[in-house]
């Protein structure tokens, strides 16, 4: 249906009508506003993240590479 038709349509229903279809497209409208909203952009300061230095006392983390060096040893089968 084209835009023309579309709005003969429109003009060719009696005032109820008219009522009713503005309110479809407000609720219409309402719904897809929220859905098309920009999206938050995500916090660029994440030192602030409660993970961050969750390991800072932790004696084996000290050396985080050979840690990982050493998981990997113990964890992996050659």
């Amino acid at each position: 249906m084209t835009e023309e038709e579309i709005l003969r349509e429109i003009s060719s229903l009696p005032p109820e009508g008219r009522r009713q279809l503005e309110d479809f497209v407000a609720l219409l409208r309402e719904r897809y506003r929220h859905s098309q909203a920009a999206p938050q952009p995500v916090s660029s300061d994440w030192q602030t993240e409660g993970f961050v230095g969750m390991w800072r006392d932790r004696d084996e983390m000290r050396d985080g590479s050979a840690w990982v060096r050493g998981v990997r040893e113990s964890e992996w089968v050659k």
